[in-house]
This record gives structure tokens, C-alpha cells and sequence, in this order.
């Protein structure tokens, strides 16, 4: 059965205008973007203002104002924290008098570094490195262990060009001591752990692209059958990553933005305009099928590519808008770093886009010659996907059954999810600034920072004690001390075993929050920064949840007519996306396929990951519901029955579908390459999240639901029809 021809159904809207223009006008569409295309990568790298956006990154846990940054503030006040450098020494001579001398000369001419406000050391403390106030300086308490620790302190206020200046002296200096000493020296530092951290996402990024872009073009070669249509999405995702760079690197400018923001917005711009250029390439390809001759003419060319703009186009927009929708949640959040990532994911989604309804048919007309070579025949409405289809309508209820049990099955896991903000934990097991402060911790837990810290707002030290000291018998309590912090406050440290964020250390902070005391508390740590930043999390994600519900819906309602269609299309995203944060739980909470992934676990999930994948993770199977729902409603409005509609969509897009998928699945795989534990949880994520949603969900369970609900899918009340048919998109 033939149906008609979109030639014979889309008028003259304006995207199909926009198609005209383009096909008079492709070299210049062609040129005007490759500038763009420069001009965003020379901006990015540093090319233009002589600042890279890497250099601007940062990194640390996120945060929100709350108690916890309450504290932080109280105690800078009182307390600025300095920059600070360390030298862990082993294997030193200190039993040799001469030797710990000429060590002590060297230390002493730290001091002497531009920058350099104090130094501390057991070789310079009053009775040697046996000296009692040396011992949390020396390794095991005793000198016999032959290790040690110097700490230099800089001047606060320091602009960034004195500060690196600094450092690099007072590194050099530092590394001379433990030569002097006959040791081995290794220096760690906060702006080092930063440093390394935005190090490994760049060249993470660059190793991602370097996977993902030539096997995509290898599988689109396939797809196609010719390297010209294969190139073109490619091409579209070269630019697309060009103006994702130079989105966050204006971003930069206006809000702090973490090292991970980075490789997780360009690599959703890099999946979607692979997408995006799939479906338009396709779609340019069979309307050029209809042609009456074998080269074809001008005008050929010119109709093709109205009605691809017109078709392909408008489903890429309605496929945008939901991505975009999607990810404008995440503005609903305090955090800055979620802010950041709504407001540089939308203008990504914006940017595939435009690349993707504008240059690439630009591309498409411009190779239109050789596309017509291997143009396909009109589609035929037989095939794998029909028969798939078909299939599933025999039996749709068994198929419902059959895969909810299996998305539930796996979705449990996620039930015992927990939630860690990492440190260095972050970077790779043998990253060195990771070895050096685990190190640290272990050899001179003096030096770390307490798990927990209360401001006590009280000048009186013996009631801040006398209150404190009931805490110091709760579980995981190793150690508690209470200061003057300025004249009226008192700071109280409390170290807790095990990670700063274990369970110990969250049922502390807890437990002091809900014990009253005779002055004011404010309690802050990496422990209280986490329950503050989920608290906050939770108390917004409501809305941000019915803005994403209501914003989906309308869309799906202004494409469809139905209510019940995205109704459904929401319940069957939330089932996918469960059984992805499942497989996520499973595999790094519980520490599976460590050695494959090549990460270590540190049983729990990064705190960032449920939201951004819930946001990630919607839009881009509502991308794939966008795309067959469009074709499905594309035949079910030229009159064709439900059953039959649902498998000539699933034929016309089963391909497109899973060559997106599985493109999206490669892409992501550079999340999984990655060394950032927070990047390759994302990419595992996003990963099982497509692969379920492309399989399971749009092959097997939108065909039986459809099967199942028969004309109910199509239904809506009398004021919404009307409603409909006056603002409803059918252009």
C-alpha cells in the first residue's frame, strides 16, 4: 500500500520557507557557519583573549546557601583560609643531627619566597623534630619512622599571577629540603587537586571526541552506505561542539563552573546533532527518492529539501524544545553548578538545533548529486521494524508484562541508593594528588579536615565544651576539640572515621542540628555541605518536576491532539529512567565491574548524578518518543488506522532509532573512557538509559501500549480538541 507523498501533504509553512532559502543559498549557509565554527573554537582554546576555558574552570562539592555556608562564612571571618602547600617526606635520615640541620637551614629559606607567609615544620620546631609540638608534624609521632610533613602558608590576597610565582618557588624550595635530608619528597595542594582535576577532563574530552567521532562516522557509514551522507552529521556535530565550548566559556564569566560541566554539556551537544543530522539526512534522502530523474534537477533538490526542513525539521524542534524543557529544570534548583548546567545544556540543545535544521540540509543540498547515487527507493511499508511490530500487536499484553517486570527488576537497586560529594576520590586510583592525600590522611590525620565543624555563638569556651562533650561518645568519634574563634565564637572539630561524608559523619551533624543548646549552633563540614545541598534538592525538586511534566505534556498535546499519548509517553520515561539509576547504583555503589570500568567504589553515587540524569536522561528519550510519535501522528492523520499507523511509524523510524542510539550509546561511551568518577557515573548512566529506552520502551512497550489502548490513544476532552485545532502544531 502506497501512501501519499509528504510533496502531496505539507504546505508552504515556514520551515518549509526556511528549506527554500537554504536550497537557493547552500555554499553561503556552508560558509557562514564554518566562520562561526573558528571563531567558537578560537574563542574557547584561548585563540582570542589569550584565556582558555579550562584555565577557568573549577571544582569542588556543590553547594548552596544554607546553614552549612553559614558556618563557612563565620569562620572565614574570623579565620581566612590561606593557600597552603604540603611536602610529605619518606624515608629521611632525622637520627643524623647534621643532616636534620642542613634540613632546617633549607626550610628556613622557604621563608624567605615572596608570597610566603609561614612555615611549618618539625626541623623548625624549639627542641627539634623529637619536640612534642613537632609530633603531629612527624609521621607515627616518632622520628625513628623517617617521615614528615612541612606546611607553607601563603599570603592571603595574593593576585593569580603572584600566587603561581610563589608556589612554583616555594615548590622548588620545598623539594631541596627533602634532598637535604636524604628523602623523597611529594608536594600536594588544594589548587594542585583543582589543576589535576581540570587537566583530566580536557584531555578526557579530547579522548571522548577521538573515540565517539570516528566510529560515529564509521556506523553512519553504514547507516548511509557513502562516506558524503555520513560526513554531513558529523560535520554538524563539529560545529555544534564549537558553539557548546563557546557557551560555557561565556558562562564562565557569570557563575564559578565546575571541571564536569564541561565534558557533560559538549558531549550532549555532540549526541544530539548526531541525532538530529541522522533524522535529516534520512528524511533529505528518501523525499530526494521521489525524483522523476536520474540527476536530479534544481527544483528536485529545492523540493526536497523544503519538505525535509518542513518534516525532519519540525520533528527536530518539537525534539529540542522537550531536551530543552528537560534540562530548564535544573534552573529551578539553588545550586549554582545545576544553574550552570541547565543554562549551558539549553544553549547547547538551541545550538544542535539550529546546526541541525539549517546547515545540514545546506549540506544535503550541496552533495545532493551524490546522495541521489545512493538515495533509496520510496519507503517501503514492509520491513524488519513492521514485523517487529506486527508481532508485538499479537501478543501486547504478554510484552507489557514481560518488559515492565524486567525495567522493575532493574530499577530495585536504585531503592538502596546512597549519595557521596567526592574529593579526590573524583580522580583516578593512582592520580597522584589522589595518592598524596589519602596518604595524608592516613600517615597525619592531625592534618586533615574535621569531618564536622559547630560554630558555637558564645564567648563563654567552658560552655561550649561542656555542651560538646556529650558527642564525644557517638559512633564513628575519633577525636573532638573546642577554640576561641574570635571573641565571640567558639569553633568545634570533631573527627569521624571513615569518608567525610559516611554514615557516621551524616548522623552526627543530624544529631547535633536537633540537640538544643543554651546559644546559637551553625554546623558546617563536607557531611553537613551534602545534607544541606540534598535537602535543597529535595525541597525544589517538586517544581522542577511539574515544570518538566506540564512543559512535556503541552508539547506533546500541541503535536498530538491526544492527551492520553503524552500521558503515557511521561509514565513510560520514568520506568526507563529508573531502571538506568538501578543499573548506576548497581555498579558503583555496589562495586561491580570495578576492574572493567576501571574505577574504584567508594560505595555510594555522586550526589549530582540521580538529578542530572533524570534531566539528561528524560530529554533525551522524549528525543526518541518525538521521533516515532511524529510519524505515527503523520499517518494517523492522512487516515490510517491505529494499529496500522503505529508499525508504518516504527518502520519509517526503527532505523533512524536505533542508528541514534546506538550513535548516542558511542558518544556516551567517551563518559565511560573517562577518568573523573562523577563523568563516567554520568556515561554508564546515560548509557543504559538510551540503550533501554531505544530498545525495550520504543520497540516493544510503545507499540503494545498503543496496541492495547487502540483509538483511547487519539482521545482527548471536547475543550482540549478545540483548543487543538486552533494552536495545535501540524506544520
Amino acid at each position: 500500500m502506497q501512501h501519499p507523498s509528504s510533496a502531496d501533504l505539507a504546505p508552504r509553512s515556514r520551515l518549509a520557507r526556511l528549506g527554500g532559502l537554504i536550497a537557493r543559498h547552500p555554499r553561503t549557509w556552508v560558509v557562514a557557519w564554518a566562520v562561526i565554527a573558528v571563531t567558537c573554537f578560537a574563542v574557547a582554546v584561548g585563540g582570542v583573549t589569550g584565556e582558555s576555558l579550562f584555565e577557568r574552570l573549577h571544582s569542588g562539592a556543590p553547594t548552596v546557601e544554607s546553614e552549612s555556608s553559614r558556618a563557612q562564612e563565620v569562620i572565614a571571618e574570623s579565620q581566612p583560609a590561606l593557600e597552603t602547600l604540603t611536602m610529605q617526606v619518606t624515608g629521611a635520615d632525622l637520627a643524623d643531627a647534621a643532616t636534620v640541620q642542613e634540613g632546617a637551614s633549607a626550610t628556613r629559606a622557604l621563608a624567605q619566597v615572596p608570597g610566603v607567609k609561614s612555615v611549618r615544620s618539625p626541623l623548625l620546631a624549639p627542641g627539634g623534630v623529637t619536640d612534642p609540638s613537632a609530633a603531629p608534624l612527624v609521621k607515627g609521632g616518632t622520628p625513628a619512622a623517617g617521615g614528615f610533613v612541612t606546611v607553607v602558608d601563603f599570603d592571603p590576597g595574593l593576585d593569580e599571577a603572584a600566587q603561581e610565582t610563589a608556589e612554583t618557588q616555594a615548590e622548588a624550595r620545598l623539594l631541596a629540603v627533602a634532598t637535604a635530608v636524604h628523602g623523597q619528597g611529594s608536594v600536594g595542594s588544594t589548587s594542585k587537586v583543582i589543576e589535576a582535576v581540570t587537566t583530566t577532563v580536557e584531555r578526557d574530552l579530547l579522548r571522548g571526541e577521538g573515540i565517539a567521532l570516528p566510529l560515529t562516522f564509521l556506523v553512519m557509514f553504514f547507516v548511509f552506505g557513502g562516506f558524503v551522507a555520513a560526513g554531513m552529521p558529523i560535520i554538524g556535530a563539529v560545529v555544534s561542539i564549537g558553539g557548546a565550548l563557546l557557551s560555557l566559556f561565556v558562562f564562565s564569566h557569570v557563575v564559578e563552573l565546575d571541571a564536569t560541566v564541561v565534558n557533560i554539556v559538549t558531549l550532549l551537544g555532540l549526541g544530539l546533532s548526531i541525532d538530529y543530522g541522522l533524522l535529516t539526512v534520512s528524511r533529505f534522502r528518501e523525499e530526494l527518492a521521489h525524483r522523476k530523474h536520474d540527476v536530479p534537477t534544481r527544483e528536485e533538490v529545492a523540493r526536497a529539501a523544503e519538505l525535509t526542513v518542513a518534516t525532519a525539521g519540525r520533528t527536530v524542534l518539537f525534539s529540542g524544545l522537550t531536551v530543552a524543557i528537560a534540562l530548564a529544570g535544573l534552573l529551578i534548583f539553588e545550586a549554582s553548578i545545576m544553574r550552570a548546567i541547565g543554562v549551558a545544556g539549553v544553549s547547547v540543545v538551541l545550538v544542535a538545533m539550529v546546526v541541525a535544521i539549517t546547515l545540514v540540509p545546506a549540506l544535503c543540498v550541496v552533495g545532493a548529486k551524490r546522495l541521489s547515487r545512493k538515495a533509496a527507493e520510496p519507503a517501503s511499508d514492509v520491513g524488519v521494524f513492521s514485523r517487529l511490530a506486527v508481532g508485538v500487536q499479537r501478543h501486547p499484553v504478554l510484552v507489557i508484562v514481560g518488559v515492565v517486570v524486567a525495567l522493575v527488576t532493574l530499577a530495585l537497586p536504585a531503592l538502596s541508593m546512597r549519595l557521596t560529594s567526592s574529593g579526590t576520590e573524583l580522580l583516578p586510583r593512582d592520580a597522584p594528588q589522589r595518592v598524596f592525600f589519602e596518604q595524608l590522611g592516613q600517615d597525619y590525620p592531625a592534618l586533615s579536615a574535621p569531618e564536622v565543624t559547630v560554630v558555637a555563638r558564645t564567648s563563654d569556651t567552658s560552655a561550649a565544651t561542656s555542651w560538646a562533650e556529650q558527642f564525644r561518645t557517638s559512633p564513628g568519634v575519633e577525636g573532638l576539640v573546642v577554640r576561641p574563634l574570635g571573641s565571640d565564637d567558639q569553633r568545634i572539630d570533631i573527627r569521624v572515621a571513615g569518608r567525610p561524608t559516611s554514615d557516621e559523619a551524616q548522623n552526627l551533624v543530624t544529631a547535633i542540628r536537633d540537640t538544643s543548646a543554651p546559644f546559637d549552633t551553625l554546623t558546617t563540614g563536607q557531611a553537613a555541605g551534602q545534607l544541606d545541598f540534598l535537602d535543597s534538592m529535595s525541597d525544589r525538586a517538586p517544581y522542577a518536576v511539574a515544570l518538566v511534566v506540564l512543559g512535556t505534556f503541552v508539547l506533546l498535546f500541541l503535536m498530538t491532539g491526544s492527551v492520553v499519548l503524552p500521558v503515557k509517553a511521561l509514565l513510560l520515561n520514568v520506568i526507563s529512567l529508573g531502571a538506568a539509576l538501578g543499573v548506576v547504583v548497581w555498579i558503583f555503589q555496589q562495586g561491580h565491574l570495578e576492574g572493567l570500568l576501571r574505577f574504584s567504589s567508594v560505595g555510594a553515587v555522586e550526589s549530582m548524578v540521580p538529578f542530572l540524569v533524570l534531566a539528561f536522561g528524560f530529554g533525551l528519550s522524549m528525543d526518541y518518543e518525538v521521533f516515532l510519535l511524529a510519524r505515527i501522528v503523520e499517518f494517523h492523520r492522512q487516515g490510517v488506522g491505529n494499529d496500522r499507523a503505529v508499525s508504518l511509524g516504527l518502520q519509517r523510524t526503527g532505523r533512524i532509532i536505533t542508528s541514534a542510539a546506538l550513535l548516542i550509546v558511542i558518544v556516551f561511551g567517551g563518559f565511560v573512557a573517562g577518568d573523573i568518577l562523577i563523568i563516567k557515573q554520568m556515561g554508564v548512566a546515560l548509557v543504559a538509559a538510551v540503550a533501554i529506552d531505544a530498545t525495550l520502551v520504543r520497540m516493544l512497550l510503545v507499540p503494545a501500549t498503543m496496541t492495547v489502548l487502540g483509538r483511547w490513544n487519539w482521545w482527548a476532552p471536547a475543550p482540549l480538541r478545540r483548543l487543538h485545532e486552533r494552536f495545535g502544531i501540524t506544520e
